[in-house]
């Protein structure tokens, strides 16, 4: 966008340049060229400005854009580890169930396997707290 404003700003001034060379200098052709290459350069900032403006805004859609979707990948990666301690949880329910069962855990075993999935459980709950917050945002 600025080399193609550089290249007008450039082919308009060859054009002002010839024309003054083509006819005669006067004073008054003078002054009117010189307003003439004033209004070009006006233009010409004019429209940087504008490009400016625009890419600006591109960025900010870009990073909007990167945002939403670094959001959907937080909000996919809590939900996965939710159901992944969850299936942790069940799983240590079932070793627990038959290890009763058999009678083959001895008390300290039952204690830890119930401690993690306390631990487990509490995680989730942190988790889903934050899965909320997520949300929200979304």
């Amino acid at each position: 966008m600025k080399q193609c404003i550089f290249t007008l700003l450039c082919i308009l001034t060859l054009q002002v340049s010839n024309a003054q060379t083509d006819l005669q200098s006067t004073p008054d052709m003078m002054k009117e060229a010189e307003v003439e290459r004033k209004a070009v350069i006006k233009k010409v900032e004019k429209e940087k400005r504008k490009a400016a403006k625009i890419e600006k805004d591109l960025k900010k859609k870009a990073q909007k854009k990167k945002q939403a979707e670094r959001l959907d990948q937080d909000i996919k990666a809590k939900e996965k580890a939710i159901a992944k301690n969850e299936r942790k949880i069940i799983a240590i329910q079932d070793k627990l169930g038959k290890g009763t069962l058999k009678g083959k855990l001895s008390p300290v075993d039952i204690e830890k396997m119930k401690a993690k999935m306390e631990k487990l459980k509490t995680t989730i709950t942190k988790d889903k707290i934050k899965l909320e917050k997520l949300n929200s945002n979304k």
